[in-house]
């Protein structure tokens, strides 16, 4: 039983917590640190834990009607499950707080970076009439980026180019490299990664009126002459989105951790969508716009949402073998090869589970 000598010292130290819980939270409250409702809540939690500490009589009826009788600590079982359940429940909010200021911050950032993006400059540069788009998120790839611009070719399969360059708030000049090589130039006003970078990318792409949107990297590894494999078959309406496979082509390893990466991270997502990629994880692909309007990206760090989200609709994929080259100068974006994979893994089976 809780009212029982033995449990003095937990009685008076739950009691102490209780105190200094429903204390704290009250002086937060002043301070405006958090909201009326957080109030409530963690000052109702505070007192439950005082009055179960002080008198822990007025919840026998509660502990009965558990089955949790006096004796041999089931009580005290009983306030710890309880515990847990609302310690959960907490848990739970907060976390669907998190995502929603999360999702507001996302949306806020988006919102500015498409804002103040020279729609004049757009209209001056880019051709009426449909058009390929060609999206190259960069950080920090100045003396990279000019080298691949170049190398961009004006026409596609029949379609203009407009190259779309996203810089992820980089510092070292790699707007300025970009629009001196003729190049459209959308900046995010800090550091979110390559996945927003991709998906404010799209958005322009489609208000510029892409009919194909196409990404690839800025670092060098992808060489813009193969643009016609990738966009080709999409053109010719026989598939929705194309991925550039190094495994179908060629490529420089990296590593051999991230070289068994490749095929584990394509191996899981052939099983879960039941349709055999080999890379799942290239950044060389294209992507029709009647596909792209319908796709819901979220993700900040990694671009293989767009493909994930793709299967999840059902869309017609296939893959076309690809050179890929180790970058030209600097040093990769990239975490660590576990780090990686686990974050990798963990955006597969968030889209996935949407």
């Amino acid at each position: 039983m809780i009212a029982t000598a033995g449990f003095t010292a937990i009685r008076a130290l739950g009691g102490a917590f209780g105190a200094i819980l429903l204390v704290a939270t009250w002086l937060r409250y002043r301070r405006r640190g958090i909201s009326r409702l957080n109030l409530i809540i963690t000052g109702l939690v505070s007192m439950a834990i005082i009055a179960l500490a002080v008198v822990p009589r007025l919840f026998n009826r509660l502990f009965d009607t558990f089955n949790f009788q006096q004796g041999n600590q089931q009580q005290l079982i009983g306030a710890l499950v309880f515990a847990v359940f609302i310690l959960f429940a907490l848990v739970l909010r907060t976390s669907s707080n998190t995502d929603a200021n999360a999702a507001s911050i996302r949306q806020l950032i988006e919102a500015l970076t498409v804002q103040s993006f020279d729609h004049a400059e757009a209209d001056r540069l880019v051709p009426p009439g449909d058009k390929l788009v060609v999206v190259m998120p960069a950080h920090n790839e100045a003396d990279n980026i000019a080298q691949v611009l170049a190398s961009m070719p004006a026409t596609v399969e029949g379609l203009p180019v407009a190259t779309l360059v996203v810089d992820d708030a980089s510092g070292d000049g790699t707007t300025e490299a970009a629009r001196k090589e003729g190049a459209l130039v959308a900046r995010l006003p800090i550091r979110r990664g390559q996945g927003m970078a991709l998906r404010v990318g799209y958005e322009v792409g489609l208000k510029l009126g892409g009919t194909v949107i196409a990404s690839l990297d800025a670092d060098g590894q992808h060489d813009p002459d193969e643009l016609p494999k990738v966009v080709g078959p999409i053109v010719r309406g026989e598939t929705d989105m194309v991925i550039g496979s190094r495994k179908l082509g060629q490529f420089e390893r990296e590593s051999h951790v991230r070289h068994a990466g490749m095929y584990l991270l394509s191996g899981l997502v052939s099983i879960l969508h039941g349709q055999r990629l080999t890379d799942v994880s290239s950044g060389y692909r294209a992507t029709s716009a009647d596909l792209m309007r319908r796709l819901d990206l979220k993700q900040d760090q990694y671009s293989s949402e767009i493909l994930v989200e793709a299967l999840r609709h059902h869309a017609r994929i296939s893959e076309v073998p690809i050179t890929v080259r180790a970058r030209a100068s600097g040093v990769s974006k990239k975490p660590s090869s576990l780090k990686y994979g686990y974050r990798f893994s963990k955006v597969i089976f968030q889209t996935w589970l949407r």
